[in-house]
């Protein structure tokens, strides 16, 4: 457990300390098991430090009320911070998805002596796009208004309903998991202290205009994109390496918002390709 002021954030560190640091930073309303063991344990065996963690209000980080959002994307890379701090690390590459991206990219610019370079998995730039981005899918919104009449209380119906986002998120390039997908979202809720609070993500935003900045990105940055993603439609992930100068996009082809196990292989070898070449060995 780490402390950034009041809010206490649940970490997990795999592999050699003394191997190139990598924090995980996971999206909007998932904890820390969202990036797989098994995928943590891959990039561990690559020669990477890998830490993941429990962002505030998933998990067993500090967790507030449900609709009781008293903090920013902002105050989030500050949780980022706090963690590198716990683990002595000055410096680290960060591999963001989704929210965790907008997080790693403004942890970029606030400090970017402390980034060494980014990963943004699934993600949106921060602002600076040319013309309007596809948004989430039509289906995708459908199935968000169905929480307004969950009972939240009704475990089963709860575990169908995140079975179901996960489904929907899950792209045709490989079957999907159903079995595995339950156990983790079994697991989600077993850790959370109140699962509901996990959705105060969906009203998190910035508290400064950033807009454009994204052009001031300085470190290296690689990014990954599923190109059948229904949540930030792949010229998200275009848009960004299309702005940051040197940016390097690999595409997940038959890949939804999601890390499948089909993908792994492809995740670890890229990103451990963009690290190493940091260093320029």
């Amino acid at each position: 457990m780490i402390s950034n002021g009041a809010i206490r954030i649940a970490a997990q560190g795999f592999g050699s300390p003394g191997n190139e640091p990598v924090v995980l930073v996971m999206g909007a309303t998932a904890s820390m098991l969202w990036w797989p063991e098994a995928l943590c344990a891959m990039l561990a065996d690559a020669g990477h430090y890998v830490i993941r963690y429990d962002n505030r209000d998933t998990g067993r980080s500090t967790t507030g009320q449900p609709g009781d959002v008293a903090y920013s994307v902002e105050d989030m890379a500050g949780d980022l911070f706090a963690v590198m701090d716990g683990f002595g690390l000055p410096t680290a590459h960060v591999a963001g998805m989704s929210l965790g991206g907008l997080i790693g990219q403004v942890a970029a610019l606030q400090r970017p002596q402390r980034v060494r370079s980014l990963t943004l998995i699934g993600s949106e730039p921060l602002g600076g796009a040319d013309e309007p981005l596809p948004g989430i899918s039509t289906r995708f919104l459908e199935h968000f208004a169905r929480f307004a009449d969950l009972d939240w209380s009704d475990r089963d119906a709860v575990c169908d309903l995140l079975l179901e986002s996960a489904r929907l998120c899950a792209g045709s390039g490989h079957a999907f998991d159903k079995a595995a997908a339950r156990v983790r979202i079994e697991a989600e809720i077993d850790r959370a202290a109140d699962i509901r609070s996990a959705f105060n993500h969906g009203m998190v935003s910035t508290r400064e205009n950033w807009d454009g900045r994204i052009l001031d990105i300085a470190c290296p940055v690689l990014v990954v994109h599923g190109d059948e993603d229904p949540i930030l439609p792949l010229p998200n992930g275009e848009a960004i390496a299309r702005l940051v100068p040197g940016a390097k996009l690999s595409i997940l082809e038959g890949s939804g918002h999601e890390l499948h196990t089909r993908d792994f292989e492809q995740i670890v070898c890229e990103m451990t390709r963009f690290i190493v070449g940091q260093r320029g060995d």
